[in-house]
């Protein structure tokens, strides 16, 4: 497969995702006031962005909203709170977790401000992501499926689940890069197979890609280049440990004149300064280890955690669990 597109021209067909809410949530368990998920929404609406995850819609009666703030169960009324009626072009998204998430909670669309729900998904919950899918899809809503720690799957194994996958009414099928494990060579191979299996049953691709290398950005244009449509960023890459694929570094990359960067600056001034003297995220050397070794970063989270900065001994029990 040739490269979609060229640096000079804009592609039409490329939408930008924001997921500073939900994957920022991760960072402080959805803790974020108001004011600031309500900034976040007027920048996106400010810059142009197609859609904003406003959180995840877990349900209350299997996690604690006592443990979790808001955002991670996204109810109508707060959403409301926020977005109104969202009378703007920026669409509305949720994420469900497998085993998090009552399909029974979501309201049919037609009663709604969300317009997507995003599914997370490891291998072996594919059938249940499917059940969801199918069900959000009943209801009106847009949907995805982003297939998580495929770094860690045999080819064979993604071939089949992609093959079900485009079976399913889903509209987007994410390339997710959990670990920030893949470096750009694997992320053109994999998003060739990605596009191929979309394009074949009227889907698009997706790309989620994760800091721990540095690579967010270069993995999120590579998708790009060989197929992806949807690029998930957030705002100065805030996200799970080391974070996501900024904002403003795609924002500035497009060439497309609907995106603008000044809100995202302004936002970035305002909000983003002061909340990095209270939360953690970003590349770190702890980050890169798991990144380099393909491993979770619950270690890294750890070591970040308590302060170790005991490098090598990270790196040889790293090593060790090899």
């Amino acid at each position: 497969m040739d490269k979609i597109g060229t640096m000079v021209m804009s592609r039409k067909d490329v939408k930008v995702f924001d997921c500073t809410i939900r994957d920022g949530g991760l960072v402080n368990n959805f803790q974020f006031e108001d004011e600031f998920v309500k900034g976040v929404y007027d920048t996106c609406v400010k810059a142009g962005v197609d859609y904003m995850e406003i959180g995840k819609n877990n349900s209350p009666t299997i996690q604690s909203p006592k443990e979790f703030g808001k955002w991670n169960f996204c109810l109508e009324s707060d959403i409301r709170k926020i977005v109104g009626k969202n009378n703007t072009n920026l669409k509305i998204a949720v994420m469900s977790d497998i085993g998090r998430t009552v399909k029974e909670e979501l309201k049919p669309k037609k009663e709604s401000v969300v317009d997507m729900v995003r599914i997370a998904a490891y291998m072996h919950q594919i059938p249940s992501a499917i059940e969801l899918i199918e069900d959000a899809h009943k209801k009106g809503y847009e949907t995805t499926i982003n297939i998580m720690a495929i770094s860690k799957a045999m080819n064979d194994e993604l071939d089949e689940v992609l093959d079900e996958l485009s079976k399913t009414p889903v509209n987007i099928i994410y390339l997710v890069d959990s670990f920030g494990s893949f470096h750009p060579e694997q992320i053109n191979k994999l998003a060739k197979k990605y596009t191929k299996i979309a394009k074949n049953s009227n889907k698009l691709v997706g790309v989620h890609a994760h800091n721990n290398m540095q690579l967010a950005y270069a993995n999120t244009i590579e998708a790009m280049m060989y197929g992806a449509s949807v690029l998930d960023v957030t705002i100065s890459g805030l996200g799970r440990g080391a974070g996501n694929c900024p904002m403003e570094l795609i924002v500035g990359f497009l060439k497309n004149p609907k995106y603008k960067l000044m809100p995202i600056l302004k936002f970035i001034e305002h909000y983003i300064v002061p909340l990095e003297k209270k939360l953690d995220w970003g590349y770190s050397v702890p980050y890169m280890l798991t990144g380099q070794l393909n491993e979770h970063p619950r270690t890294a989270m750890k070591a970040r955690d308590d302060a170790d900065i005991n490098f090598c001994d990270q790196y040889r029990t790293l090593l060790d669990t090899q």
